[in-house]
């Protein structure tokens, strides 16, 4: 089923990156949205609020950053890594646990909701990072074509969150993904390799990603 809705297009955004307000968070909206380089963000009681960052963050998978400490505990196997197992259990967490650089969630209960129907859909995934049967940290985004559009990711213990982007990009670059969407610069991120482009070079690097099948179904 098609969006009834229909985007402004990116290039129309306020300088701040806000393009609309308005509309709903079901699968088709959110899909038409992302796959044309939009995103939600708002905060509880807002108005569903509608972005296209620039410079928009992103990250080639084949090019992550991975430090010599961090090598150092991926290689020491502290951690188990899965994928799409307990995706509501971490977009809980992304929701609860304060993260570097927020001083509130802007995951709300609708958001969960929307996301977690976009994952029953084989579109919205998670990455899960264990310790002793214990999820410590995670991340989950939206996968459509060839890019993958992260939104959130949380740790419970020192390193569990960029284990958990190790791995997805390792996976995506198997697949040939052609980046990773961090939306907005986070120290964090660009510690690990992410960079800065303008919005109209996302938009025909989108464009070109947009052209691939979507890797539907769980990843596990």
């Amino acid at each position: 089923m098609a969006s009834s809705y229909i985007f402004p297009d990116i290039e129309e955004a306020t300088e701040e990156g806000l393009l609309a307000i308005g509309g709903d968070l079901e699968p088709e909206t959110l899909i038409n949205a992302y796959s044309h380089g939009i995103f939600p963000w708002f905060s509880e009681n807002d108005p569903i609020m509608w972005w296209s960052l620039s410079p928009r963050l992103i990250l080639y998978p084949q090019e992550i950053h991975i430090s010599k400490s961090l090598r150092r505990v991926i290689n020491a196997k502290k951690f188990e890594v899965t994928f799409d197992t307990q995706f509501a259990q971490v977009i809980q967490h992304c929701a609860t646990v304060q993260r570097d650089e927020e001083n509130e969630t802007w995951i709300t209960k609708d958001m969960t909701e929307a996301y977690i129907k976009l994952h029953k859909l084989g579109l919205s995934h998670s990455v899960e990072v264990w310790q002793e049967g214990t999820l410590v940290g995670g991340l989950y985004g939206v996968s459509i074509g060839k890019a993958f559009f992260g939104e959130s990711m949380f740790h419970k213990v020192s390193d569990a969150s960029k284990v958990a982007l190790v791995h997805l990009s390792q996976k995506l670059k198997e697949w040939s993904f052609h980046f990773i969407d961090a939306q907005m610069v986070t120290s964090h991120l660009v510690s690990m390799g992410a960079i800065e482009i303008p919005r109209k070079e996302f938009k025909t690097m989108l464009q070109r990603a947009m052209e691939f099948p979507t890797r539907q179904g769980a990843w596990s």
